[in-house]
């Protein structure tokens, strides 16, 4: 059975093209194909890179955010309280009304405070300023150093300057050994952050991101397996470009350096748009789409590839209405909105709104009795000097 299986899975036609076969892919001395079994290599990578990324953050990104002032909110916790704690985990964070009710019915508490405690207690699951500021770090100084590195690779290689030379010869093009460490290092950046998905700062665009890697990965694993290598390589270089650009905009967005965070974030934009809006598109789509058809005929592995490229296309669409609307507030309100993808600002301004909401009750009672104590005074005052004590210790109004 699991041979048959393992026959059916890497049957060639579903890998190459008609008329070639996994015997004209057979590897000597000089010459080295894409293989499989390499791909396991990327596992244990991406372990080692994400122990790189623990000493990083701990010995360079968190020292460095508090030269740089990079402070952390003190928020106030939750006091404990096991009914609440239960309902928290097992059940809903953010309870409606009709449960809220019902809950503080239950603790014999005011609704208030019971809305209170859920919103403190939000808090403490939601990521500290440092802890975005350190993977902020990590992410940029890992895309600074792919994109170079794929620069580097690919700047002598024909197909970066010629598209067509993509598939001159495919499938039977030879593996290099610096394509072969350059596709390594983004596949196991990439199961790295599948790996530490669960522990990283959460976004809105959390479903998102888990489909954009399990694309990538889809993408990079069959095309290397494919030998699809020459296109794949273009895909990295393109969507390491604009995220050069992305974290740097974070990090001075956390350090309040908001000219500094508005030029990158409107530098980001462009690149991204242009980027992911047209040159993927014309470089990438259009390429594998119409450029492959003039050395093979349709297969699976084209329609399959081209339906992975096209899940990415999709989520930059996603991702560039965000951007725009972000831009066009920008241009409208002449300040930066925040981070529309980010799941933190909205409980924060709830707490801040609650705080003024306090600070203006107390206020009005200040107020209150500050003009009541006067009013008591004065009219006190008054009704004292308009009376005379008379010897017999009758008054006599004046």
């Amino acid at each position: 059975m699991a041979g048959a299986l393992y026959d059916w899975l890497w049957d060639h036609e579903f890998w190459l093209p008609p008329g070639i076969t996994w015997e004209d892919m057979q590897e000597s001395e000089d010459i080295h194909y894409p293989q499989p079994r390499d791909l396991l290599l990327s596992i244990p990578f991406a372990l080692i890179l994400i122990a790189i990324r623990y000493a990083f953050e701990r010995a360079i990104a968190l020292p460095l955010s508090s030269k740089l002032g990079v402070k952390d909110k003190q928020r106030p916790k939750a006091k404990p309280n096991p009914v609440l704690e239960t309902f928290y985990s097992t059940h809903c964070k953010n309870p409606k009304e009709g449960e809220l009710i019902s809950i503080a019915k239950q603790c014999e508490l005011p609704l208030r405070k019971v809305e209170t405690w859920f919103r403190h207690r939000r808090n403490t699951d939601r990521p500290s300023l440092t802890k975005k500021f350190s993977e902020a770090c990590w992410r940029f100084t890992f895309y600074i150093t792919s994109f170079f590195t794929g620069l580097a690779v690919l700047y002598d290689k024909p197909w970066f300057w010629d598209h067509r030379e993509c598939w001159t010869g495919y499938p039977q093009q030879p593996l290099q050994p610096s394509l072969f460490w350059y596709y390594m290092l983004e596949l196991s950046f990439y199961w790295s952050l599948v790996f530490t998905l669960p522990f990283d700062v959460k976004r809105k665009d959390f479903k998102e991101q888990i489909i954009h890697h399990a694309a990538t990965i889809f993408l990079i694993s069959f095309s290397y397996c494919a030998n699809y290598i020459r296109i794949g390589s273009l895909v990295l270089v393109i969507h390491d470009a604009s995220d050069c650009f992305l974290e740097p905009t974070k990090i001075f967005n956390y350090m309040k350096w908001k000219r500094t965070c508005n030029s990158l974030f409107i530098i980001f934009s462009a690149v991204f748009l242009t980027s992911r809006l047209l040159l993927y598109p014309y470089i990438v789509l259009y390429n594998t789409y119409y450029y492959s058809m003039e050395i093979f005929q349709p297969f699976f592995g084209y329609y399959f590839v081209n339906a992975l490229l096209m899940i990415l296309q999709l989520l930059h669409i996603f991702w560039s209405c965000l951007i725009i609307h972000m831009v066009y507030k920008f241009i409208l309100q002449g300040t930066m909105e925040k981070d529309m993808r980010s799941d933190t600002e909205e409980s924060d301004k709830d707490e801040e709104r609650e705080m003024m909401r306090e600070k203006e009750k107390n206020g009005i009672k200040h107020f209150r009795n500050v003009t009541s104590n006067s009013y008591i005074h004065r009219n006190g005052a008054e009704a004292l000097s308009s009376r005379t004590h008379l010897t017999n210790g009758h008054v006599k109004e004046r």
